[in-house]
């Protein structure tokens, strides 16, 4: 889990037994079942514990995820199918208020990744001042003794204070 101050992006994940798993008949269905009561309270915990969670599902035409894979070298150990009634069940049953989902046209990659970005940001900013910090007070003082007048005033600082005689 992430540090405070930190991100940490995780691609699937703890969705796996509910997905893949379950596709792949990799769990029995009393295992997988109750995975979404457990990615349901993992999630409520992380949240409860000040985590910032956002969740984003890219989604595609088929015939552009069919180009994509198309040009991925194709193993057996990486076939699986996802089809629309694994979509509707782990949106209905893993997107809740402390984590909800928010899906991402995923067509065009150029897109899909300012729209990540942009997603991201809008929920991770949300409470938190985003903008600079004040520039500290002793470092305008370093800059106003060695820089010319003319540098100062380009970097928008004050004016060094005249001393009177």
């Amino acid at each position: 889990m992430p540090l405070p101050g930190n991100i940490t992006i995780f691609d699937r994940t703890w969705y796996g037994r509910v997905l893949v798993e379950r596709v792949e008949s990799l769990a029995r269905p009393k295992e997988w079942r109750r995975a979404y009561d457990e990615v349901n309270a993992f999630e409520k915990m992380l949240v409860d514990d000040g985590i910032r969670l956002v969740k984003l599902f890219l989604h595609m035409s088929d015939e552009e995820q069919l180009r994509r894979f198309r040009e991925r070298v194709i193993t057996p150990t990486k076939h699986w199918k996802m089809t629309a009634e694994d979509i509707r069940n782990m949106f209905a049953l893993t997107s809740t208020a402390v984590a909800p989902w928010y899906v991402v046209p995923a067509e065009y990659k150029w897109y899909t990744r300012i729209a990540v970005a942009t997603t991201a940001v809008k929920i991770l900013a949300k409470g938190i001042a985003v903008e600079p910090p004040a520039l500290d007070p002793e470092v305008i003082r370093a800059a106003k003794e060695i820089l010319s007048q003319q540098e100062i005033a380009m970097l928008g600082l004050p004016a060094p204070e005249r001393s009177e005689r």
